[in-house]
């Protein structure tokens, strides 16, 4: 076991949590707002006895010694712990507060005739009432003056919520859902069009065509009503200041643990995990409440050596950004950002300081280069640290738990001798014989470290690849999950992915803009977005298993005793058995906790399982740094989750290797809404496959994990109805989540259909009539005009879109399809298939990577579907010409389906044949195609031949 050497580890009881109301309440919080000891103490005395009445430690003679385990919760403490306010400077504190909350501004204004609160038939009876009002709280006398005090102000900014709904303007979204009306009822006549009036010379190709067109139907269906109420939303960054960062008084923003998770050093380089660390360390967010927590799932000494030198690297480095206002904070962007580095600095010394920090920069990426290089090849005796002892993750398959803090309290200090935030590795146990879930497990592992440690209320996960460019985006996910009124039912805020290095047409549709700035901004609205695996804050309650909390409502009416009111007076005396503050519901809860078997929920650890108690976050006051180290590594051991709820209803949920979307579903089934941020400056950026076959298999890995969950019990089909706290459009979504893979088989078949029809001469249309072609010419108008309209009101551009319609062809019948397979292959005989990608040598220049050609089986079918349908329109043009004119009229209308299809291909075959500099194989495809159509036109009208008139008597024979 590797433990780190430092004095002492300080615990974090963070921001109490504001009291606020439900969202159908109107009340005002700011008497409530600041009473903290009340719930904190409630939580301890709880958590103490659920200690001593059931937990121990049980894991062998070791742990009995009870000198090196203190009691976990105690009354009294011995020294201060960091982020919690002491005593005397508390008590001052609250009687600051109160004294400043006694001044208050009127609650709704003597200029507002429309209020409820308006007496119209006495006109002196508001000012009565609210000189009452205003005399009870002690706020009138002779020389009082509210408007004019300056902490007035600030106080009615505090007041204030910390963010809003922006609705989309009714003038882009009424003709947009218009639009998707009509659209479904055209849907609706062409459908039924199509079923009564069947193809009899082409019966098998006009079923398939229906049954495609059908699918097709249902498939919009669910994608498209998800989007019906899309919102923006403002944050106020100065109105969260105000309420938790008052002058002079104790910062009470509330604590956030990082993760950042990494497998391989050599597919992920340690120098882009270590700007993602950079970034972290340098954030615009008090340094005692940051925690960030390192996954090597690989347990890799090369990413634990370059973690100890990007530690070192950020004593200059994070005061640097902090003392010039940096943006983005990750060194490797903002070096190559080709901008004016010099706009709105002032500091004379700013030029000399960058020069000097770039330098270091480059040295800093010299020493991660030779640690890479030395890493390439292992000795045979297997790695040795510097103190000479092996190092324990040798085996990457059998190795024992790793913790190592490089960067803590307890002298984790900066160059200039400031406090940096915790920096910790993490490696958990891996035995042979256990199943330990890949991303899943590993994520489990770090809430179980990181609640042992630190305890933060919140968590924020990313990716290795994913920096922070936003040195304010936690900031704007605490306007939403500590809103005092709105933030209690939030389980996670929700960030756009945005990507670096993507070329500028985009080709493969990697920034995905349709999803991220449509589909997202539609479910926001909702109930909340989906949970996309990274670049998403959680409440740590709601990652527990635990149930959004459910305040008392007020009953729209007074009950009475006549019968049509019965149902009314049973809410009434519901509501007043929880009593008016939700006394009841907390009674409520302390004897569910009295009741729940904590062992078999979180298993065997005293401390892991007192932090869980702590809605507020902190670490048990007196447990001492060794105590708390032994038991990390015991919560990351391989045995833990055995007879345990984790990846069932705690954690990161296993299953599917899309865990993300597993995890956010459950939440949501539970009545937890989630939140879409979407800050002017992007919050996030990572970095995205470009090439062709590397962004295929990411696709590819998306489906098959959407096609486990669709057989898993968890699947949003049939899952999630008993509490009937999931929204029928939030299902809808999920529903298209999961099945939207099963799109690639009926999708493969409509692209056949042209070129078979062009071979055979046959047409899977009757004869329209002229009637019937109003439908379908309407039917094309509302397909384009909800695709412009939902432009309209999103902000993405047309080719964003329709690099995004491409996209879903050429994955539909590449990706999606194999995942289909794969799936089925593996839930009904249990065969687990992976499909591998053989790279070869990347060009030095720009996006050298886009132009790589790596061959994979998902090349296959649509390079297939390409030839068939280009031999398709060689063959039909020429069987046209043979026929005479009379057959244009059918081909018309099998090249319109057969383009259709090669247009929407035509990034792939760029992709498979282009190369950068050369004149693109495309060019001479397109040549071979156009010059067999001239060539079959000339033979056709042959020129050259004198053509004579009369029978022709071979033909004829002896009877003409």
């Amino acid at each position: 076991m590797l433990y780190s050497s430092f004095s002492s580890l300080n615990s974090y009881v963070g921001c109490a949590r504001v009291e606020g109301d439900d969202d159908e309440e109107d009340t005002d919080d700011i008497e409530h707002e600041f009473n903290i000891d009340d719930e904190q103490n409630k939580n301890k005395l709880i958590a103490e006895a659920m200690l001593h009445g059931k937990m121990s430690y049980g894991r062998g003679p070791e742990d009995d010694d009870n000198a090196q385990f203190p009691p976990v919760i105690t009354g009294v403490r011995s020294r201060p712990v960091s982020g919690e306010f002491p005593i005397s400077s508390h008590a001052h504190g609250e009687q600051a507060l109160s004294s400043s909350v006694h001044k208050r501004v009127h609650p709704y204004p003597v200029s507002e005739p429309g209020s409820a609160r308006w007496d119209e038939k006495k006109e002196g009876g508001w000012k009565e009432r609210m000189d009452d009002w205003k005399m009870q709280q002690g706020n009138l006398g002779p020389d009082a003056d509210d408007y004019n005090d300056p902490d007035m102000a600030m106080i009615e900014e505090a007041r204030q919520p910390l963010s809003r709904k922006v609705p989309i303007a009714s003038s882009k979204i009424n003709p947009y859902r218009m639009v998707i009306v009509t659209r479904l009822l055209v849907l609706a006549f062409f459908l039924r069009y199509r079923i009564l009036n069947p193809v009899h010379d082409a019966l098998g190709l006009w079923l398939v065509s229906v049954i495609c067109e059908i699918w097709f139907a249902f498939s919009w269906i669910l994608d498209q009503f998800p989007k019906w109420f899309p919102i923006d939303r403002e944050t106020y960054l100065d109105r969260l200041s105000f309420r938790y960062e008052r002058e002079g008084e104790p910062n009470m923003l509330s604590p956030v643990d990082i993760f950042v998770s990494t497998v391989d050093p050599l597919k992920e380089p340690p120098l882009v995990t270590a700007n993602t660390v950079l970034s972290i360390l340098a954030m615009d967010y008090p340094v005692d409440k940051i925690s960030c927590y390192i996954s090597d799932d690989g347990a890799s000494i090369l990413t634990f050596e370059a973690l100890s030198e990007t530690a070192e690297f950020a004593r200059r480095w994070v005061p640097f950004c902090k003392k010039f206002s940096i943006e983005p904070r990750a060194p490797e962007m903002y070096f190559s950002l080709k901008i004016d580095y010099l706009k709105d600095k002032v500091q004379p010394t700013f030029v000399k300081e960058r020069r000097a920090m770039k330098r270091e920069y480059e040295e800093f990426k010299v020493r991660i280069n030779a640690i890479v290089a030395k890493a390439v090849k292992v000795p045979p005796e297997g790695w040795i640290m510097q103190d000479g002892t092996p190092w324990p993750g040798n085996n990457t398959k059998d190795h024992p738990g790793m913790i190592q803090v490089f960067l803590g309290h307890s002298g984790g200090l900066d160059a200039e001798g400031n406090e940096l935030p915790r920096l910790v590795y993490v490696s958990r146990e891996k035995r042979p014989g256990f199943h330990h879930h890949k991303k899943a497990g590993a994520m489990n592992a770090l809430i179980r470290v990181s609640a042992v440690l630190t305890n933060a209320p919140f968590m924020l996960n990313l990716d290795c690849d994913h920096y922070i460019n936003n040195s304010k985006a936690v900031r704007e996910a605490m306007c939403f999950l500590m809103d005092p009124q709105t933030g209690r039912k939030v389980c996670y805020v929700q960030f756009p992915q945005r990507f670096d290095g993507i070329d500028r047409h985009d080709r493969y549709a990697n920034r995905n803009t349709v999803f991220f700035d449509i589909n997202m901004k539609g479910l926001d609205g909702i109930q909340g977005p989906v949970y996309v695996g990274t670049g998403c804050v959680f409440r740590r309650q709601a990652l527990y298993g635990y149930d959004p909390p459910k305040g008392p409502k007020r009953p729209k009416m007074v009950s009475c005793d006549c019968c049509p009111c019965f149902g009314r007076r049973r809410k009434l005396q519901k509501y007043a058995k929880h009593g008016e503050n939700g006394e009841g519901l907390e009674e409520d809860k302390e004897m569910l906790m009295s009741q729940m078997n904590f062992e078999k929920k979180f298993g065997q650890s005293a401390i892991f399982v007192t932090s869980t108690l702590m809605e507020q976050g902190g670490v048990p006051p007196s447990s001492s740094p060794a105590a708390l180290l032994k038991e990390a590594i015991h919560v990351i051991s391989c045995g833990y989750e055995d007879k345990t709820d984790w990846g069932l209803e705690l954690g990161w949920i296993y299953g599917s290797i899309t865990e993300d979307i597993l995890t956010g579903f459950k939440m949501h089934c539970r009545g937890w809404r989630s939140i879409y941020c979407m800050p002017k400056r992007p919050a996030f950026k990572g970095s995205a496959p470009i090439n062709l076959s590397d962004r295929l298999n990411q696709v590819l890995r998306w489906a098959l994990g959407s096609v486990e969950i669709f057989f898993s019990r968890h699947s949003p089909v049939w899952y999630g109805y008993k509490g009937g706290n999931l929204k029928w459009l939030e299902r809808f979504a999920y529903v298209n989540t999961t099945v939207y893979p099963f799109t690639s088989l009926p999708l493969l078949a409509y692209c056949t259909l042209p070129a078979i029809c062009l071979l055979t001469g046959k047409f899977i249309m009757p004869t329209i009539s002229t009637f019937a072609s109003l439908f379908f010419i309407s039917l094309f108008i509302s397909i384009f005009a909800t695709g412009i309209l939902e432009l309209r009101w999103s902000g993405v551009s047309i080719e964003e879109w329709w690099r995004n319609e491409q996209f879903w062809v050429i994955g539909g019948v590449s990706a999606h399809l194999f995942a289909v397979v794969q799936g089925l292959l593996k839930v009904l005989a249990g065969i687990d298939t992976n499909f591998t990608v053989t790279s070869k040598a990347v060009d030095d220049e720009d996006f050298g990577e886009l132009y790589t050609f790596k061959w994979t089986t998902l090349l296959i079918p649509p390079t297939t579907l390409l030839i068939i349908n280009l031999v398709g329109v060689v063959a039909g043009i020429s069987d046209a010409i043979n026929n005479g004119y009379q057959s244009w009229g059918p081909l018309f209308g099998k090249l319109f389906f057969a383009f259709w299809v090669i247009v929407h291909l035509y990034p792939f075959l760029k992709g498979l044949m282009g190369r950068q500099n050369r004149t693109p194989t495309i060019v001479v495809i397109w040549s071979v195609l156009l010059a067999s159509i001239f060539s079959l036109l000339w033979v056709r009208i042959d020129p050259f031949i004198l053509k004579t008139k009369g029978p022709d008597v071979k033909q004829c024979g002896i009877n003409c």
